[in-house]
């Protein structure tokens, strides 16, 4: 079996699951660990050698795109026959070193590729909640969904643990305001429902939310970033025309973000949202130094981004 790719947390659990369902099967199998980094010559063939009771084997390999070149050598021979009764699992991270090993695993009729393609992208993270909640028996509502993974912007095992908190918690219907007080306190969540309110004109709201979030201890920085990510998205949907999966592909977005973009930018004009992004980078500026109140700063700005900047900046 191969697992490949960049994406450590689904490489680890999967080595896992196979683990366990071979263990499940049969207890006694034996499983051993090897670094192909640090592979000595004929290793692999050691380890699989018939064992006087004859226990099946795991043996799983990490790493193989470090791997010596003694045990590209002794894999390529061990592929042409595999021992009886041994699972072998091999762990590629991605590169090229070990291809040819690759190759020749991806060759074999009775071969198994399990890819773990690395996760970044909003719309791959809502995909990866939703597939955690189906997994662990529960529903979860879209916005829930999308307020998990903005609450959780880390790593999958991040985002992964609090699904099946939340889960735990709340039972296995999940809605947004089980998620709400979930993340309640989170920088994350805090940071995007200012820039949610904000971008959306709602003046009021962002000015009580941005007060709620900064008396908390939330650091003014991430403020500004969740709602700089904001303003960058309205300005690349700007003027966009299209279907949702149309716009989403033409603006590397996701395909809720890219709605949200288009019609967020309906309600500025092209000189505003130009003067909006300048000023983000003056607050910026004094949120790193330049002022001897960043909070009165980030208000400012907040302020010029929900009146969609039709009113002229305030020293």
């Amino acid at each position: 079996m191969l697992i490949s790719g960049p994406e450590a947390f689904l490489a680890d659990r999967a080595a896992r699951t196979i683990r366990d369902q071979l263990k499940a099967a049969v207890p006694e199998t034996e499983v051993h660990d090897l670094e192909a980094s640090g592979y000595a010559s004929g290793e692999i063939f050691t380890i699989a050698s018939p064992s006087l009771f004859a226990e099946p084997r795991l043996i799983r390999v990490d790493g193989v795109e470090k791997c010596s070149d003694a045990f590209i050598t002794d894999m390529k021979r061990y592929l042409e026959q595999p021992a009886d009764d041994t699972t072998l699992v091999l762990r590629h991270g991605g590169g090229q070193r070990g291809k040819a090993v690759l190759d020749q695993v991806r060759g074999l009729a009775d071969a198994i590729e399990i890819p773990c393609l690395e996760i970044k992208k909003d719309q791959d993270r809502y995909d990866f909640a939703m597939g955690e909640f189906h997994r662990l028996g529960a529903q979860a509502t879209p916005g829930a969904a999308r307020q998990l993974v903005l609450a959780y912007a880390g790593g999958l095992g991040e985002l992964a643990g609090a699904c099946a908190q939340i889960v735990e918690t709340a039972g296995a219907r999940i809605t947004e305001d089980d998620v709400e007080r979930a993340t309640e306190g989170r920088v994350e969540a805090s940071a995007f429902k200012v820039a949610d309110a904000a971008t959306a004109g709602k003046a009021a709201d962002a000015l009580v939310l941005l007060r709620q979030a900064l008396s908390t201890g939330t650091d003014p920085i991430p403020m500004l970033a969740a709602l700089n990510f904001k303003l960058r998205g309205i300005a690349r949907a700007y003027g966009a025309r299209g279907s949702a999966g149309q716009l989403a592909k033409d603006l590397g977005m996701a395909p809720w973000q890219a709605e949200r973009a288009v019609k967020d930018g309906r309600a500025w004009s092209e000189e505003h949202l130009a003067a909006a992004i300048d000023f983000a980078a003056e607050t910026e500026w004094l949120l790193k130094g330049g002022s001897r109140d960043p909070e009165y700063a980030l208000e400012r700005f907040v302020l010029f981004v929900a009146r969609r900047g039709r009113e002229p900046r305030r020293a």
